[in-house]
């Protein structure tokens, strides 16, 4: 009996302190996904730093440096961030 509340107690640990806030994090991301438009600077998961021109179903239009445009999955930005960083 003892072993089976250890056990259930180990799960709850885990859950609480890795799981659930991975899972919160993954939330945050696709929200600021979904809220990104034409001319906000992202960064993708490879570290690439850009300002979206354009947007289309399953990908972005990033402009990484002036005249060069890089096409990128939805799933790889990683974070929005100020207008600065990209001046």
């Amino acid at each position: 009996m003892m072993s089976i509340v250890l056990i259930v107690a180990l799960f709850a640990i885990m859950y609480f302190f890795m799981i659930r806030p991975q899972q919160k994090k993954q939330k945050e991301i696709q929200e600021m996904r979904k809220n990104l438009k034409v001319g906000d600077s992202v960064v993708t998961s490879g570290g690439i730093f850009g300002r979206i021109k354009t947007m289309e179903d399953a990908a972005f239009i990033i402009e990484i440096a002036e005249g060069v445009r890089v096409k990128v999955d939805k799933a790889s930005i990683f974070a929005a961030n100020d207008s600065s960083a990209t001046k």
